[in-house]
């Protein structure tokens, strides 16, 4: 099977940027728990495209973390438990455990840097 390509549309969200501490935490804290594939850019930059090859983007240093709930992305995952484990092994933290949305099942984390994100379990 070959490289799958994200479906491409008018509206469509695309592309992060998410502020990063330090890009190699970074990195590897989104592809242990998550899966993102991780590439070097022929600029040198670091980019992930995300577990379905629908959203890519990067990290970026010297960019405030969003450490609070404004615009809040959810990233969808087998299973919110499980990936709450992944997160606590790689650095991150829980900022609202499961139940606050019931009956969907959802969590909001930190990662390394703390920026807020969503889990959402289907």
């Amino acid at each position: 099977m070959g490289q799958q390509h994200p479906t491409l549309g008018n509206g469509k969200i695309c592309y992060l940027e998410i502020p990063a501490i330090d890009i190699a935490v970074s990195t590897n804290f989104y592809q242990q728990v998550f899966g993102w594939h991780i590439r070097k850019r022929s600029d040198g930059t670091t980019a992930f495209d995300d577990g379905v090859n629908e959203v890519s983007g990067a990290w970026k240093l010297f960019r405030e973390p969003s450490t609070s709930v404004g615009i809040l992305t959810y990233i969808m995952v087998d299973s919110v438990a499980a990936t709450i484990e992944m997160i606590l092994q790689n650095g991150g933290k829980i900022v609202t455990p499961v139940g606050m949305d019931y009956p969907e099942i959802t969590a909001r984390f930190s990662d390394p840097a703390g920026n807020v994100f969503g889990l959402f379990q289907q």
